[in-house]
């Protein structure tokens, strides 16, 4: 499926049948915060009446983010945690994957849905109001729908514990009053599309995060980090530890770390050839006789670009490049 196709079937399903569904999610009952997202997390989906104007405005807006999209000529790659979206758009198949966003678009949206009698009753201190989501009925019984994370920021509640209190200004009486209404704003910008068993990815962070891919995505690295430091060739395993929780920009790196395996297969020539093409390209390997030592985010930059084949040569050019990304091509027999 293309945008231009999906665009085509939103462009043409009725504004009366567009529904608007908030989603919140919370730590399962009983469940440690150390368990992974897939077996963590309960997601919830909820449907809110909304009024021709909204449903209007939703149309319009998702419409023109089509355009603007289409515009770009992206082409749609298979999803890669790696890759940036820069260049292309991504898909990503539900099919054979198991996690806990998926009971919301495998199961909760096919069915009728719970109505929202209150924005604060989504809202506790172990659930969240995560996301929203505007579904284009189909006569074809598959629906498109469309996906945003919603912020903290966004939503407008009235708390006690907030030392603040919320006003709206009334331009027929030009008067400031009060404003005790629950407000939420939607955006016209869409994270990512749902259609059939694939979301197509506009917006990969923010994908990441309404599905709970990026602690996946942490987990995984923290497997890697452990299989580094039982190789017995790093000192400082515990400050590797302390900055995969405090540095979410290093997690995708471990990822192509552990997809090259090259920790598992350490000796003395393969660290002093690390440490000469290190140094060809300006960054000196920390390195103490036979191991790597880790005490700064610097040096464990340094130590996975070495072992992520950060350092590049293209085959036509020549030139040298420097990226985590890529995929490993066959040549031909």
């Amino acid at each position: 499926m293309t945008l231009e196709e999906l665009k085509e079937k939103v462009e043409s399903i009725s504004i009366n049948d567009i529904k608007l569904y908030f989603i919140s999610r919370e730590i399962k009952p009983g469940v440690p915060r150390s368990y992974k997202a897939s077996d963590k997390y309960l997601f919830k989906v909820y449907q809110i009446d909304c009024n021709q104007e909204i449903r209007n405005s939703l149309h319009f807006g998702t419409c023109r983010q089509f355009e603007k999209e289409i515009k770009n000529k992206y082409d749609i790659v298979d999803y890669d945690i790696l890759s940036d979206e820069t260049e292309h758009l991504f898909s990503y198949s539900i099919e054979g994957k198991a996690f806990s966003f998926s009971d919301v678009v495998t199961n909760q949206l096919q069915k009728i849905c719970p109505r929202v009698t209150s924005i604060s009753h989504l809202l506790s201190d172990k659930k969240e109001l995560w996301a929203y989501c505007v579904e284009f009925a189909s006569d074809d019984d598959n629906s498109i729908y469309t996906f945003r994370k919603i912020l903290p920021s966004k939503i407008g509640i009235a708390e006690k514990k907030k030392k603040y209190f919320r006003t709206i200004f009334d331009t027929e009486s030009q008067q400031l009053s009060l404003l005790k209404e629950e407000t939420i704003n939607l955006d016209e910008q869409i994270d990512c599309i749902f259609y059939v068993d694939t979301f197509y990815v506009l917006q990969k962070n923010n994908f990441e995060q309404i599905t709970c891919l990026h602690e996946e995505i942490k987990q995984r690295a923290k497997v890697i980090a452990d299989e580094m430091i039982a190789c017995g060739n790093f000192v400082g395993g515990d400050n590797l530890k302390e900055m995969i929780e405090n540095k979410p920009g290093i997690h995708k790196k471990l990822i192509k770390v552990g997809k090259i395996g090259g920790y598992k297969e350490i000796t003395p020539q393969k660290i002093r050839s690390m440490k000469k093409i290190c140094n060809k390209y300006g960054d000196n390997l920390p390195v103490l006789g036979d191991q790597f030592t880790l005490n700064s985010e610097k040096e464990l930059d340094i130590i996975l670009k070495a072992f992520g084949d950060y350092y590049k040569i293209g085959e036509i050019s020549g030139k040298p490049y420097g990226t985590f990304a890529g995929k490993e091509l066959m040549k031909a027999q």
